[in-house]
């Protein structure tokens, strides 16, 4: 009787053991939790958009205005004699392109607000943004020294080839950074970061078929609309690293490319490392181009990435 009650107590006992381990190899292995890049994300992303809404600001005279989003109008280096302040902003032929300047000035001015709101006071400061000196590099390695003094608050066309070198990276920037967000709750870090990326994909949009439309004109003797964006483009990719993830306003068969995406129609993505390339115009660089002081904070986290 003992006999059996053991050997029906050490059937019950392997079957269970059996179980657990049948169980166990079925279970889908447990994975690391990332660590909380939010603030890190966010703050990197507040760098470039004091950037951008320093630029459309002073193009529309209305550079003022940053100061009371959190930003410093004072540490914003613009071309000899310009201010961007009360209207000495770019003459403007077009007033379509005026309106859509402003817009977009007040978009990028109001994503400065809002992402100091969310970072509260861990929020970074704006730090020294170069919109004259840079320009003028950045205009002659595209060029290769055709435009030598590139200054895009000179007119509507170069100011629209100006805003050409931002867009696109802005887009690409939010796409990259997604998988490194944490907060993915309703109205959450990831969703407001999703908002902020199709607002710029917009933005690009427009700029890019702004300059479609003009695309045969000259700029110099040498270069069309279409050449000096292409340029700007490969200038893009020659420093973000080596995949494809630039295009000018068309295609290899010379036809409309508005939308900046890959075969299937997805928009590209850039690691951090890959915008610091592009915005310090250096490969690796942590300063120079844009922000000859290098950014506000500590980014070394996710430029390792």
């Amino acid at each position: 009787m003992s006999n059996t009650i053991n050997r029906r107590r050490f059937l019950g006992t392997a079957g269970a053991v059996g179980a657990t381990t049948l169980l166990a190899s079925c279970a889908p292995a447990m994975s690391v939790p990332k660590p909380n890049l939010d603030g890190t994300i966010f703050n990197f992303a507040l760098n470039l958009e004091y950037l951008e809404a320093a630029f459309y600001l002073a193009a529309t005279g209305r550079l003022q205005e940053l100061d009371a989003a959190g930003g410093d109008s004072s540490k914003v280096i613009l071309p000899a004699g310009f201010t961007g302040r009360n209207g000495d902003g770019v003459k403007f032929a077009s007033a379509d392109v005026r309106a859509y300047a402003n817009e977009i000035a007040t978009d990028e001015l109001a994503h400065v607000r809002v992402i100091r709101k969310v970072l509260g006071l861990s929020a970074v400061a704006q730090p020294t943004l170069d919109l004259g000196p840079a320009f003028v590099a950045a205009g002659k390695a595209a060029s290769g020294g055709a435009i030598a003094n590139f200054n895009p608050f000179a007119n509507d066309l170069f100011f629209l080839h100006g805003a050409f070198v931002f867009e696109d990276v802005g887009v690409t920037a939010y796409k990259g950074a997604a998988r490194l967000l944490s907060d993915d709750s309703a109205g959450g870090n990831l969703e407001n970061a999703a908002g902020i990326l199709a607002v710029e994909a917009y933005h690009a949009g427009m700029i890019r078929t702004l300059l479609y439309q003009q695309r045969d004109t000259q700029v110099t003797a040498s270069l069309k609309v279409s050449d000096v964006v292409q340029a700007i483009s490969n200038l893009r990719d020659s420093v973000d690293g080596p995949l494809d993830t630039d295009q000018g306003i068309l295609d290899a068969n010379g036809m409309a490319n508005i939308v900046l995406a890959d075969s299937n129609a997805i928009a590209y993505s850039r690691t951090p490392r890959q915008v610091g390339n592009i915005v310090f115009l250096g490969v690796n660089a942590t300063k120079g181009g844009f922000f000859p002081d290098g950014l506000s904070g500590d980014f070394s986290k996710i430029l390792a990435l």
